[in-house]
């Protein structure tokens, strides 16, 4: 397969499967989109709805304008913008709740950093696609909050009530850990920082992300495992053994989007090497010559392809082949992945989308929903729109 045809198949998947799937989960009766949709294709209207799952939709309407320009794009980020705006904000204590019911009344009231953090993704996205000045104001108030009630002198924390009391980070805590800091809110504050400086050009905001890029470097990544550590407690020593190649591959490539965005040569320079060894890890240790699997807990490898893992790996993988396009395995990585990923992911049946996993062998796993609070356009979505861009910028 050449370049010209991947990105074609590729827009196809964006333009005739992915947008017109989100676009029937629009809610027009209660505001925002339906949070529900079961392996067997039954949608339930009266789910619960992620406070997440509706940022990342926003976010994904919005940058889809970006790209394709069509405005009935933008009238979708915009459907999402008022249900972020008026329900999922707390107007009496601020921040953003983790979830409404149905009818867009609170349902989990936890404040959670992570968050916070994909409202400002959102937020700083439609405003670059709507020149909507609320929407930059709201994401800047998100930053204050986040740097006033969401951190100690270490760190960022996790998770809070409603009046912003430090609780539990059961959310954000996995593989039978309860953990008080975590990779992957801060990956997702730094994801969302970067947007929000590129749209915004403030200089609290850029002092903000160095700072982060000095807390990867000397805190979340390992350079003796040449991996991020993931659960950590409040002090960032590591709780775990464990090697999350999702998300190793997803930071190579937003790290390095943020280097560029911050402009700070010395910190590119020093994150450039560490985004390298990421690649070159996840590729020897969690690729097998068409997919990649999904972590290592504590030696034992879980061998499901996960949806987002696949997506992630894809621009992870491509990104690095353009930084050296002497490495032509990442680019066959991209194509083999991409041909996995068309087999037995993307899922055919009429009003469905993408699988949340497969087995090794392709299999399905049927108690997986098709949508959910977390199962999202953010990954497969943004995918399609990094490979576009990146293969017409060759």
């Amino acid at each position: 397969m050449r370049v010209s045809e991947l990105e074609n198949e590729i827009k196809n998947e964006l333009t005739g499967h992915i947008i017109p799937f989100w676009e029937r989960l629009r809610d027009d009766e209660y505001g925002g989109y339906y949070g529900w949709l079961d392996f067997n294709l039954n949608l339930d209207k009266k789910a619960e709805k992620g406070c997440i799952l509706n940022s990342r939709i926003t976010w994904f309407f919005a940058r889809a304008y970006l790209l394709c320009g069509d405005k009935k794009l933008l009238e979708e980020a915009r459907h999402g913008y008022e249900f972020l705006k008026d329900k999922c904000i707390d107007r009496e204590n601020g921040g953003v709740f983790w979830s409404l019911n149905y009818d867009g009344t609170p349902k989990d009231t936890t404040k959670h950093t992570y968050n916070q953090a994909f409202s400002i993704y959102a937020l700083s996205t439609y405003y670059d696609a709507s020149k909507d000045n609320e929407a930059l104001r709201l994401a800047m108030e998100l930053f204050d909050l986040i740097e006033s009630k969401c951190m100690d002198k270490v760190g960022y924390l996790e998770a809070f009530t409603r009046e912003f009391v430090l609780e539990k980070n059961d959310k954000l805590s996995e593989n039978g850990v309860i953990a008080d800091k975590t990779m992957n809110t801060l990956l997702h504050v730094l994801e969302a920082y970067t947007e929000l400086y590129r749209v915004s050009k403030n200089e609290k905001v850029r002092k903000r992300l160095l700072w982060i890029m000095d807390l990867f470097e000397t805190k979340i990544y390992n350079p003796v495992l040449k991996r991020q550590e993931v659960f950590f407690d409040t002090n960032y020593n590591s709780i775990i053994n464990l090697h999350s190649y999702g998300h190793d591959i997803e930071t190579s490539w937003l790290m390095d989007r943020c280097s560029e965005v911050v402009g700070d040569e010395n910190a590119k320079k020093r994150m450039d090497k560490i985004t390298k060894e990421l690649v070159k890890e996840t590729y020897k240790t969690a690729y097998d010559g068409h997919s990649v699997a999904n972590e290592c807990d504590r030696g034992v490898v879980n061998e499901d392809r996960v949806w987002w893992i696949q997506a992630e790996s894809m621009v992870g993988f491509f990104n690095a082949y353009t930084k050296d396009t002497a490495k032509e395995e990442y680019l066959d990585a991209v194509f083999n992945i991409w041909e996995y990923t068309k087999k037995y992911i993307v899922d055919d049946r009429e009003g469905s989308e993408w699988f949340w996993y497969v087995r090794h062998d392709g299999t399905p796993v049927t108690t997986e929903p098709i949508v959910e609070p977390w199962k999202c356009p953010y990954h497969n979505g943004r995918m399609c729109i990094e490979m576009i861009e990146r293969i017409d910028a060759l």
